[in-house]
């Protein structure tokens, strides 16, 4: 007796964009090209404002039946669809249109072209992701919770993002955070803060930046957190506290000699086991972390400026993402 197959269930795209970043009219013409090929029924377009970065958009597309929400845009696009679509089910689609592109650098997809991007939307496999989660307290008292894919930090990176100028990112992309490095520097100073990681008694410390990664790959190569991996269920966390006259130049042969020349080999790691361990660059890991600063501090989520807040509170939410990978 013939067995009678269920039919499958019906796929649908969505499109979370943002206006300013994406050429719409050919993205339309590209995307519906693209799902009719792969059988998908008639895509769901919903373009970003100002006030709606995509978090309530993704929600409502998932709502009205899409499987899979693709996030055009930037980073800032990219985390807040993967916010709308977190614990959903429907897969997040990555169609690279920002400065740094972290998510997909850090699945080793690189920064495909729209085409290449479109067939491992359409075609691809999901690939299972954590989340990291921070509860960020503002100098009211107020709480908002956002998640975030690749990193958040306080202290010089938070400074450097909010002081670069959009004019020049756009310009020459992710190379403006150079700029912005210039523009933090007369600012500089450690940040006093307390910490508890998974619970464990608090502690007093301070460094010049803090960041909390859930991957380590940043723009232009820099593997600035070598061991953090996407689906490892914790967070790594990050510490820079440069000392002496040569403090940043250790911290930046830490990060660009050690983690991005010698881990690549065998050698070069034995190399860094025999080494005496950089204090100017420290690396911890764990599930949760509180920290309350001594004074409001600047604050990024993925290359974002979140503005000043004086605790955070983080957290991995293991497997609480799909992605779309290449097949």
């Amino acid at each position: 007796m013939a067995t009678i197959e269920e039919p499958a269930e019906p796929q649908r795209a969505a499109v979370v964009y943002n206006p300013i970043k994406v050429d719409v009219t050919k993205l339309r013409a590209e995307v519906n090209r693209a799902a009719s090929t792969a059988g998908f029924e008639k895509t769901l377009w919903f373009e970003t404002t100002v006030d709606e970065a995509g978090q309530s958009l993704t929600r409502q597309a998932v709502e009205q039946g899409a499987t899979v929400v693709i996030a055009a845009g930037g980073d800032g696009t990219v985390r807040a669809v993967a916010e709308g679509l977190r614990k959903t089910g429907a897969a997040l689609g990555l169609l690279p249109s920002g400065t740094g592109n972290l998510l997909a650098r850090n699945l080793n997809m690189g920064v495909p072209h729209t085409e290449r991007a479109l067939g491992i939307i359409f075609t691809g496999k999901d690939r299972v992701i954590d989340l990291g989660l921070a509860a960020i307290t503002r100098a009211d008292g107020e709480v908002q919770e956002h998640v975030f894919l690749v990193m958040a930090g306080l202290g010089l990176d938070a400074k450097m993002i909010a002081n670069t100028n959009s004019k020049l990112k756009k310009a020459v992309g992710w190379l403006a955070y150079v700029d912005g490095v210039g523009r933090s520097l007369p600012e500089l100073r450690p940040v006093k803060f307390r910490f508890s990681i998974d619970g464990a008694p608090w502690k007093s410390t301070s460094a010049h930046t803090v960041m909390v990664g859930n991957c380590g790959v940043l723009p232009g190569g820099v593997l600035l957190i070598p061991d953090a991996r996407l689906d490892d269920g914790v967070l790594d966390i990050m510490a820079l506290r440069p000392e002496g006259p040569f403090g940043w130049l250790k911290v930046w042969n830490k990060i660009a000699w050690e983690n991005g020349v010698l881990r690549k080999s065998a050698a070069g790691r034995k190399i860094i086991d025999l080494s005496r361990d950089v204090r100017s660059v420290t690396y911890r890991t764990g599930k949760d972390l509180q920290l309350v600063v001594a004074e409001p501090e600047e604050f990024q989520l993925d290359g974002d400026e979140f503005g000043e807040v004086t605790a955070v509170h983080s957290w991995v939410e293991p497997g609480a993402l799909r992605v779309k990978v290449p097949a």
